[in-house]
């Protein structure tokens, strides 16, 4: 995968967006990016250009614009793809350091709407800069320059993905640095993780690698060569394309799940995504790997649908529940899991939306499951959803303070939750912060207090359920 592009976001604040100045970025990220486009025109501008084919050089480059102008714009990084590494990359074979540069820089042509000047300009000099150091690599590990024969296979596949792998490293810690600069910060003035690593690198390496194919099929067809490569290419890029659809189609399918929960139990207004903001947080601080964070954040989302399977009348019930109405509250976990179980990006989400409400000790429900029986997620889930029950509004009492709060999970460490994950949580808390939920408005808590029967962090039915 090519990452060809910054576009707005809300978690990734950009180089420039419609209606703000560019007077608002940072120092250093008007440096950053002037370092990036000054080196980038001096390797260009230094040379040489002997021996360059420039015809060729004209084909590859409109075949980086091509790329370029139909890029497709990914979720949630708001990153745009487009396979303009494969054109560099062919380059390097064919045309060598300062050729391959040069198409890189015919980036600053793309026809793609989105990017402002200042990010055409920054992905410019990022594309050229990359071209033109896995050109070096190339020529340095023994890489001939020129049109490939069959008699320099397979010795030329070595120094090609050495310059594939310098070309993706330096193209996503480029961009991985403006980004950075840019994006948001929390409320200890810490920036967003941007989760960007080694798949990236790889996938970026492994569509790299068409510009080696394009230089093979060069000696055959000439500068039809790109042609006959654009229909597997454009092929990749509508699988890309579909993928981002179906993300989207994902976050559609929580957000309206949530919608309904949160229509049928008041209390559930905010509350899930703070449960999921919880999860992640206690996630990030453990070190779990991006995909699962992801799919941790989706658990915490969904881990109260179950409740669209309790009567409303038992949600909606002014005062203490019998025996039997208590006992439909504590069956939501498995009716959350009939609910979302053929949804099939949930993965592992599945397993913490279901137990989410066991203990350590094994007191829990729905299944008693204890210590390492209950599946991590669920673990996790448990010590954000606690927290957030007892610094939110209770029929019983108002918002705790967030050290008591914190008091609490220490206390019931070991027993209800998982001492690591309440450490975890504590951790972040302190290092990041909490967002309280808004106080409601008096009506509003009357309506909290008739329908607050399943908080985890309740007095007594702590020790009890969980």
């Amino acid at each position: 995968m090519g990452v060809g592009g910054l576009e707005h976001s809300p978690r990734y604040t950009p180089l420039a967006v419609k209606g703000e100045r560019l007077d608002r970025l940072s120092r250093a990220t008007w440096l950053y990016v002037a370092v990036v486009v000054v080196a980038a025109a001096v390797v260009i501008i230094r040379g040489p250009f002997g021996g360059i084919a420039w015809g060729d050089a004209a084909v590859l480059g409109l075949l980086l614009v091509v790329f370029e102008s139909t890029a497709t714009l990914l979720r949630p990084r708001q990153l745009a793809w487009s396979p303009n590494s494969s054109a560099t990359l062919a380059a390097v074979v064919l045309l060598g350091p300062v050729g391959a540069a040069l198409v890189g820089a015919c980036t600053v042509f793309g026809m793609r709407r989105g990017p402002s000047l200042i990010q055409r300009v920054f992905n410019t000099g990022m594309m050229a800069l990359s071209a033109y150091l896995a050109g070096q690599v190339f020529v340095s590990t023994g890489g001939h320059v020129g049109v490939p024969d069959s008699t320099e296979f397979p010795k030329l596949i070595a120094p090609f993905a050495a310059a594939a792998a310098l070309h993706a490293v330096i193209n996503i810690t480029l961009l991985t640095g403006v980004l950075w600069l840019t994006s948001d910060r929390d409320s200890a003035g810490r920036r967003a993780p941007l989760g960007m690593g080694v798949k990236l690198v790889a996938s970026d390496v492994g569509y790299g690698a068409f510009g080696l194919l394009i230089a093979a099929v060069w000696s055959v067809a000439g500068v039809f060569a790109p042609a006959l490569i654009l229909v597997p290419l454009f092929v990749a890029r509508w699988a890309v394309a579909q993928i981002a659809e179906q993300q989207q189609a994902y976050e559609a399918t929580v957000g309206a799940l949530c919608q309904a929960v949160e229509t049928k139990d008041f209390y559930t207004r905010g509350h899930s995504e703070r449960v999921s903001r919880g999860s992640v947080m206690i996630a990030r601080e453990i070190g779990m790997r991006a995909e699962r964070v992801d799919a941790i954040r989706h658990a915490g989302m969904l881990h109260d649908v179950g409740k669209l399977g309790v009567p409303t009348k038992v949600l909606q019930k002014t005062g203490k529940l019998t025996e039997e109405e208590y006992a439909a509250i504590q069956l939501h976990p498995m009716r959350g899991l009939d609910i979302v179980r053929e949804i099939g990006f949930l993965d592992e989400a599945l397993a913490g939306i279901m137990h989410h409400h066991e203990r350590i000790d094994g007191r829990g429900y729905p299944m008693g499951l204890a210590g390492d029986e209950i599946p991590e997620f669920a673990r996790v889930l448990a010590v954000a959803d606690a927290f957030d029950a007892m610094t939110s509004t209770r029929s019983y009492r108002g918002a705790r303070p967030i050290e008591e709060a914190i008091w609490e999970l220490r206390k019931w460490s070991g027993t209800q939750f998982d001492p690591a994950f309440v450490d975890a949580f504590v951790a972040a808390i302190k290092r990041d912060g909490w967002q309280r939920p808004e106080l409601p408005a008096v009506d509003e808590l009357i309506v909290i207090a008739s329908q607050d029967h399943d908080d985890p962090g309740a007095p007594l039915r702590v020790a009890d359920t969980g």
